[in-house]
């Protein structure tokens, strides 16, 4: 079995950026995801990326990625599950396959919350969806479910509604929390019709997603709406499961880093939003995944035990 240099966990701004840094410093590169972009695929215009004219998030995501394999960074799209470490190397377990490494760069950041019900795993990219920035095309004349009740709910709800034949905005509560201006241009949009105080049951289908049954919060009835696609857009939570045996985290789960990038284990670095850092930005993600990227070459050349002197 190879032995990597690093293996990045994520492939984000944070993920890809060290990636491209690990790999101009020749260390054998693995970046392991199960998709690549990470949030910043979530939106669809992005104006505040230095030097780069307003996009949408996935295209700055897709001149990462080729950035990283440019300089060889090996990405094989596939969930990290399990991580266990044996002696100074580590075996990182994804689908069926299992990779050693030296290092660890974590960097897979914010995930999004299930809905947990029936059919939701199942019928997942086959109708079921977490990004309406990356998948409303899709539903061109077509009739989607929005579920949630937070900003993100409400804007894919509108953003849905230009491309869609009509979409259904299911929330459990009968009021929204997002902004009450964008609340307002629900309300007014004729395509979109409120299905308040209902909580999503199961989704059903055959090869695609066919429908949505949604059960009343009060009354406990169900209905089916008959739909194409389902997004969940409830919010996000940080997984880090798979490390809390390696590295230290807060109570929210964040892992805790010093600002060179490293945690409580000296051959483990994290960036990004699974990191402490208070901001959740792509630009921030990018410099710590570069800063992280350097602490761990730093650590496979100058010794265990080095650290960086930030005063030169």
């Amino acid at each position: 079995m190879k032995l990597y240099d690093t293996i990045i966990i994520g492939a984000g701004a944070a993920g890809l950026t060290a990636a491209i840094y690990t790999c101009r410093k020749k260390m054998s590169t693995l970046v392991l995801s199960s998709d690549i972009g990470g949030q910043t695929n979530l939106t669809n215009h992005i104006e505040n990326y230095p030097g780069v004219d307003a996009c949408p998030g996935p295209d700055l995501m897709k001149k990462f990625e080729e950035q990283a394999k440019l300089f060889g960074a090996e990405i094989i799209l596939s969930k990290a599950t399990k991580i266990e470490k044996k002696k100074d190397e580590f075996i990182v377990f994804a689908g069926d396959n299992t990779y050693e490494t030296k290092t660890l760069i974590l960097a897979f950041g914010k995930v999004h919350k299930s809905l947990n019900i029936p059919g939701e795993e199942k019928f997942f990219g086959r109708g079921v969806s977490t990004c309406a920035t990356c998948d409303a095309p899709l539903f061109k004349n077509k009739i989607a479910a929005v579920i949630g009740g937070g900003n993100a709910a409400v804007e894919a709800a509108l953003e849905l509604s230009a491309i869609a034949k009509k979409v259904y905005l299911v929330h459990r509560r009968d009021k929204f929390r997002a902004d009450e201006i964008s609340v307002e241009k629900v309300r007014s949009d004729r395509k979109i019709e409120l299905v308040l105080s209902n909580i999503p049951f199961e989704i059903k289908g055959d090869k695609f997603v066919k429908s949505l049954i949604v059960q009343n919060a009060n009354t406990k009835e169900q209905k089916e709406l008959l739909v194409d696609g389902v997004f969940v857009e409830i919010g996000y939570e940080l997984d880090t499961g798979i490390v809390k045996h390696l590295v230290k985290l807060t109570d929210k789960n964040e892992i805790i880093t010093d600002r060179a990038g490293k945690t409580s284990d000296s051959a483990i670095f994290a960036a990004g939003d699974v990191s402490i850092t208070p901001f959740k930005q792509t630009v921030i993600s990018a410099g710590e995944g570069a800063v992280a990227a350097l602490s761990c070459h730093r650590y496979l050349t100058s010794g265990k035990e080095s650290s960086l002197d930030w005063g030169k």
